[in-house]
């Protein structure tokens, strides 16, 4: 049997990199009797406005705690403290959500329907934690109840048995059923391996992509969405292939692709059909690691390329998140969406690394990402249904015996911030100097601002300047903090 392993491990990655540093902008006194509304004036709240708090520590889960309310600036700022800026903005967010893996939604369809029900309410519901970018895999990923293209067999170039049949079960049904809860749930796809015909060794275990068939492939690609846009499930976005520089040894589906293959399928084959059927679903490439920043960059070098990619999607097993911002200074017009990060549900601290998923999703906003999407949005308590080599956990575990479901660390930071920071919100400028304290900021549609604070420390006291108004904050130990106002 082949021993488990997390993707971190197998990948050689013994720890999470941390992002590119916030530079330390100490905050401005304020002079006089400014007026109250300055800050206001300035994009920022009036004097006395409330601000809302929600805290995860210990044994609280996004508890409401005491409100506190802007008041006057002293003229001497406190000893730890936050400045923010909201006239200094950043990229437009499109959400938060995770995968519905084929495994995910096998559990969720043998779930009783009640039950059901009520997870997808508190998991996508806009009024609850409102996940709104996720993710589908087109075909067999390492997260499969069994191992299935949409076209398995012998060579068929002229893709004779194409069908999308063993995705009706039930994958097809918890994706409509989402949909339902939250209509404005934006879906993108990633397949694991072509069907194994077109590949040399006519495998979906590992391998490589053959140039042959490449324009075959993106008949498939648009037979795909085609077929779950007949199902009432549109897809928004897609990437030509999952991990494009692995093949994972050959345990799971997997398929390498060079990368004048991908620019060639993009440029030459798949965007020119999409563009002839007016098919509306964007293109984003790599869909693997930070430390490929280099690849996505010379791909979007090619100029018949740029015209079909709207995106760069990264994974964050391997290099750290400031690598987005070295591709974003390159093409600052293409939009960066972190598209699969796994918890380990080996991890003894799987329930509470709270701090640890707060501070990684912090990092990724910090550096450009429009959307974070996660891995299973869930599995059981053995990290199954699993056909690969991996110890993946779910955001949440729905035990296989019982039934009970239970939520990890990474599905209430999570919470925090896709309750916080809205479709359409934009981060705007924080900087702090608080040591262990990470912090991101976000104004709604509506002009409704938020702050969510990551305290991987001791508890303490931090002062927050906007403008010539400041708030007192207390954050706990190992805590995430969200505050909003406005």
């Amino acid at each position: 049997m082949t021993e488990q392993r997390s993707r971190r491990e197998f990948l050689g990655i013994s720890a999470l990199g941390l992002g590119l540093a916030a530079s330390i902008a100490p905050a401005q006194p304020a002079e006089g009797n400014a007026s109250k509304d300055a800050a206001a004036a300035n994009g920022g709240p009036a004097e006395g406005k409330e601000i809302g708090v929600r805290v995860t520590a210990s044994e609280k889960r996004y508890a409401a705690a005491p409100s506190i309310r802007w008041h006057s600036a002293s003229g001497t700022p406190g000893g730890e403290r936050i400045a923010l800026d909201p006239s200094k903005k950043f990229q437009e967010i499109l959400g938060f959500g995770g995968a519905f893996t084929d495994a995910a939604c096998y559990l969720f369809n043998r779930m009783p329907a009640e039950a059901r029900g009520k997870l997808f309410h508190e998991m996508f519901d806009p009024s609850e934690m409102g996940l709104s970018v996720c993710r589908t895999c087109i075909g067999a990923s390492d997260y499969s109840v069994q191992l299935y293209s949409f076209d398995d067999g012998q060579a068929d170039p002229d893709l004779t048995r194409f069908s999308i049949a063993h995705d009706r079960e039930y994958i097809l049904p918890m994706l409509r059923q989402a949909r339902q809860v939250n209509p404005d749930l934006f879906l993108f796809s990633s397949p694991w391996s072509p069907p194994g015909w077109m590949k040399p060794n006519d495998s979906m275990l590992g391998g490589s992509m053959r140039k042959f068939y490449l324009e075959v492939y993106a008949q498939y690609l648009l037979k795909f969405l085609q077929g779950y846009a007949a199902e009432g499930v549109p897809i928004q976005a897609i990437t030509p292939q999952n991990e494009v520089d692995t093949d994972q040894d050959g345990k799971m589906p997997a398929c390498v692709w060079a990368q004048e293959y991908e620019i060639e399928f993009v440029r030459d084959h798949f965007g020119p059909l999409l563009e002839q059927t007016k098919t509306p679903t964007k293109i984003w490439i790599l869909d693997h690691n930070y430390n490929l920043w280099g690849r996505a960059v010379c791909e979007l070098e090619d100029e018949k390329l740029r015209p079909y990619c709207s995106g760069i999607a990264w994974h964050f097993y391997a290099g750290t998140p400031d690598m987005m911002s070295r591709a974003h200074e390159a093409f600052p017009d293409v939009e960066m969406y972190l598209t699969e990060a796994s918890p380990d549900y080996k991890d003894p601290d799987y329930a509470t690394n709270w701090c640890k998923w707060g501070g990684t999703f912090t990092d990724i906003l910090r550096n450009w990402c429009r959307s974070i999407t996660t891995w299973n949005l869930a599995l059981d308590e053995n990290g199954r249904p699993n056909i690969g080599p991996f110890t993946a956990g779910g955001m949440v575990t729905i035990d296989s015996q019982s039934g009970e479901i239970s939520r990890s660390g990474l599905f209430w930071a999570t919470t925090h911030y896709s309750r916080a920071i809205h479709r359409g919100a934009h981060r705007f400028d924080s900087q702090g100097d608080a040591a262990g304290l990470q912090h991101v900021a976000a104004e709604n549609p509506g002009g409704q601002q938020a702050l969510i604070l990551t305290n991987a420390g001791p508890a303490r006291t931090i002062e927050l300047r906007m403008a010539n108004l400041a708030a007192e904050i207390p954050v706990e130990e190992n805590s995430l903090t969200s505050l909003t106002w406005g």
